[in-house]
């Protein structure tokens, strides 16, 4: 588990995102581990795509699902309410604010709601071109966590990417369509 995250307590300071590809580096080196494939989901895959643009050799194959990582689009709705939140926190007590929060943020200790603003706010759009691993890409059709546009980005900007797209599945879609994910990983790890 990294820092902050199942089994392991929370960490003595905001981790950025560096610090998480580091750890990750330090566990391999510990741990013998030298160029294994990956299967990242979400904010693994962020971490994931960090530390292959840094050293495509890290990883073999890597296998991203509802990776996250890339700028999300701007609408007119989401640059309202970040406009009205910005106005309001000046003269709003925090907890009446709780509204503009995702419950993602809300759940976490001080150290780690740091480490979450920084983390969200790195962008890794520029660092897609980097990555030269062979990469599966999937993603449910229905994920409005990491919608289809950042899967079909990712695909883009990631030079040997397949992408599959999985009908009925959201954010979990290893969770909605387990034996299809299976059958799908293996086919590609084994190829």
């Amino acid at each position: 588990d990294f820092m902050g995250f199942g089994s392991n307590g929370d960490m003595q300071y905001p981790y950025s995102l560096d610090d998480y590809v580091l750890d990750l580096k330090e566990y391999a080196y510990k741990n013998a581990i030298v160029c294994p494939d990956v299967i990242a989901h979400s904010f693994g895959g962020r971490v994931a795509l960090k530390c292959a643009s840094q050293n495509n050799r890290f990883f073999n194959k890597m296998v991203l699902t509802g990776c996250a990582g890339l700028k999300p689009k701007k609408t007119f709705a989401k640059t309202a309410k970040k406009t009205l939140f910005n106005i309001l926190k000046r003269f709003v007590d925090k907890e009446k604010l709780r509204a503009f929060y995702s419950s993602d943020y809300l759940v976490l200790s001080d150290v780690m709601k740091k480490s979450f603003i920084k983390i969200v706010n790195e962008h890794l759009d520029d660092t897609l071109p980097f990555i030269e691993n062979q990469t599966l890409l999937v993603f449910g059709k229905n994920d409005t966590q990491t919608p289809l546009y950042m899967a079909k980005r990712l695909n883009n900007g990631i030079k040997n990417s397949r992408l599959i797209i999985f009908e009925n599945a959201g954010h979990f879609c290893f969770l909605d369509k387990p034996i299809k994910f299976n059958l799908e990983v293996k086919e590609f790890l084994l190829s």
